[in-house]
This record gives structure tokens, C-alpha cells and sequence, in this order.
């Protein structure tokens, strides 16, 4: 299953990773990528479209905040 992943600083300034038809969307706002992304989505911080399953498969496997943190430390 493919994920995208938006990290969004602010209105259009995104970094974001993966194909435009992936699964699932995920988009998380910057100033909460350092926290546990399975914290962010029971918050609300976290939001998805999509596929709940490849979400649920991001965020067991450790991909998501992987790749959160590593877009959030954007240069």
C-alpha cells in the first residue's frame, strides 16, 4: 500500500513525499510532527484520506514517523 505524506508549515508550504495516487493521505501540521504520530491521529492532530488500513500499517511499521520527522526538519 502507498502512503503520501503532507507536513504542512503554512497555507501552501508543504513537504510532502510520496505519489500523487497513493492509498492514503497523510497530513500532519508541523509544529506537532515531534510528537508520536498514533498520539496525533487519537488527538486530531493527525488527519488522513484514504485508506485507514495502509494508515494504521504506517503508523504500527514506524514509516510514519520516519518520514514526519525527516520532512519536518525540512533545510
Amino acid at each position: 500500500m502507498s502512503v503520501q505524506y503532507r507536513v504542512v508549515f503554512k497555507k501552501n508550504d508543504e513537504a510532502v513525499e510520496g505519489p500523487d495516487d497513493a492509498d492514503v493521505v497523510i497530513r500532519i501540521d508541523a509544529k506537532y510532527a515531534t510528537m508520536n504520530p498514533t498520539a496525533a491521529f487519537m488527538l486530531g492532530k493527525l488527519k488522513n484520506e484514504g485508506s485507514t488500513r495502509a494508515l494504521f500499517e504506517a503508523l504500527w511499521s514506524g514509516d510514519a514517523q520516519a518520514t514526519i520527522s525527516r520532512l519536518a526538519s525540512r533545510p
